[in-house]
């Protein structure tokens, strides 16, 4: 009894894994089969977009986020190295951006107007780009895809002497890089 339990239990496991031939559907372009085929993977996008049209739409959205990163610069105040609400918004974006980009990594440039000494303004630079690097892994950012550097005054972002263009100096930008 149980060696004939066994041979039909293996019959019916090797009929369903096989199948029959007649319910077998060709994927050949042309049958209906195939036509199918090809409807159903094109009714799988929810939005009704095709293929191309999702590539698209995934390249715009990686411009948009690197653009995010590399256009919006913090500032500083006067002798200042603390984030202000506005700058601790900018990061939760870049934050937001990295996170979702695990691949990118992004170097943190700090900045300082022309007062001081170079020492002063390369110390004071760096504290400003350590502090975003520090708010950005406080928001889950990994460590390992930032790095920073200081500039001091060397790369004035405007070349004058008044509280306008101190004001523009005092910074830190962002790139991105491999």
């Amino acid at each position: 009894m149980r060696m004939r339990l066994l041979v039909v239990g293996l019959l019916v496991a090797f009929m369903a894994l096989t199948g029959c031939a007649k319910n077998q559907m060709s994927t050949e372009p042309g049958t209906q089969a195939g036509e199918n085929a090809a409807v159903a993977t094109d009714s799988q996008n929810s939005n009704g977009l095709s293929e191309q049209d999702l590539a698209d739409q995934q390249r715009q959205a990686m411009a948009a986020a690197e653009q995010e990163i590399t256009q919006n610069r913090i500032y500083f105040g006067f002798d200042k190295f603390d984030l202000d609400a506005e700058a601790k918004d900018v990061l939760k974006t870049k934050a937001e951006a990295l996170k979702a980009h695990s691949e990118w990594k992004m170097l943190i440039e700090g900045h300082c107007d022309n007062r001081g000494t170079e020492e002063y303004n390369l110390a004071l630079g760096e504290r400003r780009a350590r502090a975003a690097y520090e708010f950005l892994v406080m928001l889950g950012v990994p460590s390992s895809n930032l790095k920073i550097v200081s500039f001091g005054e060397e790369r004035p972002a405007v070349d004058a002497d008044n509280e306008a263009a101190w004001a523009k100096n005092r910074r830190d930008e962002f790139k991105l890089f491999k």
